[in-house]
């Protein structure tokens, strides 16, 4: 027995869903980058993804920025903003969905041998089938 008076669905007060972007999506399309297994040697016990826009600004790093530059590897960059963020979470005293974390990174210009201060943002989310996922993002970014 169905009552149409109270069905309080989604689908029936925003009407039929368009279109939907999932997060496996955004990961295969390299608009977020799975940080895989190192975001657990962190301290993260759901997965974290990365947008490109941050990975661009404090991970990414190759060897000609090492030789223009500092020496330095993606990998070590990534471990270093998943270990801040990390200690984000584990010395924050909020409570929400979202924090900002601050971290020292040599910015990737050709030029600069000094890190520098830049701040980055975390949410925390439904995942695909609802499970808690983390992103991290620039501050702007959505």
């Amino acid at each position: 027995m169905s009552n149409s008076s109270n069905d309080r669905s989604t689908e029936s007060f925003f009407g039929e869903v368009i279109s939907t972007y999932t997060r496996a999506q955004a990961i295969e399309d390299g608009v977020l980058i799975d940080t895989g297994s190192m975001a657990q040697e962190a301290g993260f016990k759901w997965p974290v993804a990365i947008t490109t826009d941050a990975w661009a600004d404090c991970v990414a790093w190759t060897d000609d920025d090492s030789d223009r530059q500092v020496h330095q590897d993606e990998s070590g960059r990534l471990w270093d903003v998943l270990f801040m963020a990390s200690h984000a979470i584990r010395t924050g005293s909020g409570s929400g969905d979202r924090l900002l974390f601050q971290l020292y990174r040599v910015p990737r210009d050709g030029r600069s041998m000094e890190a520098e201060l830049t701040t980055l943002k975390l949410i925390v989310g439904p995942g695909d089938q609802g499970e808690p996922v983390i992103t991290i993002l620039l501050p702007h970014e959505d």
